[in-house]
């Protein structure tokens, strides 16, 4: 296994769009030529083979090991044949995130902080809750979008992680929940929610096939329920995701108006509400089991007020619904406070009984800056900050462009 660094992203791909096989052959080829299995889902790694003659259940052979028994070594990959595996060897490479450190939380949960190239690291955190474990993966080396209550935000933006690097982060977890089960302690992964560092709509490519190897039973098999894509409100790549992929949503909601919401989530002045419950809506829209996860951070006198509340009601009318209010996570230089439990408790009690399912979010891992809001990594060259975003908008606007020259013809 190597850390070598992925080869830069073609600016000529549009952003929103789904990678061909071709297309994520060429971006999963590093520096050194070789190619990262990682980065490739099942279409990718039978159009990779067909390169060199062989037959799509390759790739199937090849899944297994790579992911039922976590198998890195070429040589120990019995049923493929020995010039198969001499090409592998050549073409061919594992480029896993390396472990920086490792912090275990009393409440059992862990974080990895995780190197990447050029001195970026990001971290990456495993929550055990009875039979249920979650692992919340990073999207990007920092972000883009500066939501005011968020440390990751503070780190500024380099670059987005590549579909390996974000698949990479369930094989280093599983990794080491297996060798926890050795110890007697048994752990498993049970679902992956995108809530780590980054949006994950602006890296819309490498997420949807990220997402696409952790549902696929050839790979971690999870199922399409247990795996959610959180979005602060990219409006353009949420219509694209309804399209393409089976995810569960999680949206960053955090105020019910946008005057309020432009002041704590920054992208609202692009995609603002009557932009983005539209889309919303549309991604429910013909599928009776979905419903989308409402996230709410409670911020003492900003947003915690009954008022506020009762326009959570009228805003989320109609839209199969679940809102997981979440107590703020305090970082050095935030500016913000806490709500008090009791006036969490009041607001969820009058999102209930308006007919909203709610919860408060257990904090978990706050002992190691694992809880939601305090992730940070390592961002080199900060001033990219906004290059992906500005990428995504001018795909939305060559795509309502689009849409207008076809109402008029």
């Amino acid at each position: 296994m190597t850390n070598s660094a992925p080869a830069p992203a073609d600016p000529r791909l549009d952003p929103l769009s789904r990678a061909t096989p071709a297309e994520a052959i060429a971006e999963a080829t590093g520096a050194d030529g070789k190619v990262n299995l990682l980065d490739l889902d099942k279409a990718g790694l039978e159009a990779l083979f067909a390169t060199i003659g062989e037959k799509p259940f390759r790739a199937v052979q090849l899944m297994k090991w790579l992911y039922h028994q976590r198998v890195s070594d070429f040589d120990q990959m019995s049923n493929l044949s020995q010039k198969f595996r001499d090409w592998l060897k050549a073409s061919t490479e594992i480029r896993l995130p390396e472990i920086v450190t490792r912090q275990d939380s009393t409440d059992g949960t862990i974080k990895w902080l995780l190197r990447l190239d050029g001195g970026n690291s990001i971290e990456t955190v495993y929550i055990p809750d009875g039979k249920r474990g979650t692992l919340c993966v990073s999207s990007q080396v920092g972000c883009s979008l500066n939501c005011s209550f968020c440390s990751t935000a503070k780190q500024g933006f380099n670059r987005n992680l590549t579909a390996g690097e974000i698949a990479g982060q369930m094989w280093i977890a599983q990794d080491a929940l297996a060798h926890l089960k050795d110890e007697g302690v048994k752990h498993v992964v049970t679902n992956v929610v995108f809530m780590g560092m980054g949006e994950p709509l602006l890296n819309y490519r490498n997420v949807v096939t990220a997402a696409e190897v952790f549902m696929d039973d050839l790979a971690w098999g999870l199922g399409k329920r247990r795996v959610t894509v959180s979005t602060s409100g990219v409006v353009p790549a949420l219509h694209r995701l309804r399209e393409l992929t089976d995810v569960s949503l999680a949206v960053s909601l955090h105020a019910p108006d946008n005057a309020l919401r432009d002041e704590l989530v920054p992208v609202n002045r692009r995609y603002p509400l009557e932009e983005l419950m539209p889309a919303c809506k549309d991604f429910v829209r013909n599928a009776p089991r979905r419903h989308i996860t409402w996230e709410y951070v409670m911020l003492k006198g900003i947003n915690d007020q009954p008022e506020h509340a009762h326009k959570v009601l009228k805003l989320l009318r109609g839209i199969p619904s679940k809102m997981n209010l979440i107590p703020f996570n305090p970082f050095p230089g935030s500016g913000y406070e806490t709500s008090s439990m009791n006036q969490v408790r009041r607001f969820q009690d009058i999102l209930a009984a308006g007919g909203l399912r709610t919860t408060i979010r257990k904090t978990r891992g706050d002992d190691i800056d694992a809880a939601c809001g305090q992730l940070k990594g390592q961002v080199e060259n900060r001033v990219r900050r906004l290059d992906e975003t500005v990428r995504v908008h001018k795909a939305s606007d060559r795509e309502a462009s689009r849409a207008d020259d076809g109402a008029r013809s």
